[in-house]
């Protein structure tokens, strides 16, 4: 074989190598939160926070235009895409590859979380998050907040970041929190179980038994935000993603 043949062999197999490395030190816990962070500055007004606002592009659900390589992803980061309304970001490479990472994490949805320990999420579920003061699994806990028993079939692993970071930002029906205040002065707050024309019925937060308030008896009565804390200072990155691995591994 030719001396030339052999040495771009060479030349070949090294890129292969440092493109893989390059690629792995983006694929770490804290790298893809900084790629969320980024992802939300560049990308987040014209695609949204899930992927989703451009058709038929889905990066929560993995969907693209076509297949692509990190490397080929990370070069639209950067460049954009000429003759549509993609345009060039001009940063670095290395955050280009923090942000495909991101993009790559999403597509994990109900299955697992790139780079996340479930037995060490749930030991801070359990522990440093204190999740179990509002939320029961397999009927340990408290019934404050959702039973998250089976979570992991029914939210994505997008879902569960966002409502760990931003809890206020969506919150189902059957989870919002209320406040009643009688005429006598007495506050009550819990999470909404029932309201019609005559009645609310809610479960009471500081004894975790429900309540039901005519609502001809109440001085005021409405509702609150999420009593759910945000974990953005919290927890650190790879903790919030051992606790998303968690979380998803959590189904029927």
């Amino acid at each position: 074989m030719p001396r030339t043949s052999l040495l771009s062999g060479a030349v070949s197999a090294v890129f292969v190598i440092l493109s893989a490395s390059i690629a792995a030190q983006h694929d770490s816990a804290g790298a893809i939160e900084e790629g969320r962070r980024a992802y939300e500055t560049l990308c987040v007004n014209c695609h949204g926070p899930d992927g989703d606002q451009i058709s038929p592009i889905n990066f929560s659900r993995g969907q693209f235009r076509r297949s692509f390589t990190d490397a080929q992803l990370a070069e639209i980061v950067r460049g954009g895409i000429p003759g549509t309304p993609m345009p060039p970001s001009n940063v670095e490479e290395a955050q280009a590859l923090r942000i495909v990472a991101y993009l790559r994490s999403l597509t994990s949805g109900m299955n697992t979380v790139a780079g996340g320990d479930a037995a060490r999420g749930k030991a801070i579920f359990d522990g440093k998050g204190k999740c179990a003061t509002c939320h029961t699994v397999r009927g340990a806990g408290s019934r404050l907040g959702p039973e998250l028993t089976h979570i992991g079939s029914v939210r994505r692993a997008i879902e569960l970041r966002r409502s760990l970071l931003y809890p206020g930002a969506e919150v189902l029906p059957e989870n919002r929190s209320y406040r009643v205040v009688t005429r006598e002065g007495r506050t009550v707050t819990g999470r909404l179980l029932n309201l019609d024309t005559f009645t609310v019925q809610m479960l009471d937060a500081s004894d975790e038994r429900p309540k039901s308030f005519d609502r001809s008896t109440l001085r005021e009565s409405g509702f609150i935000d999420s009593a759910m804390p945000s974990y953005q200072s919290t927890l650190a990155p790879q903790e919030l993603t051992d606790v998303i691995a968690y979380l998803t591994s959590l189904k029927r």
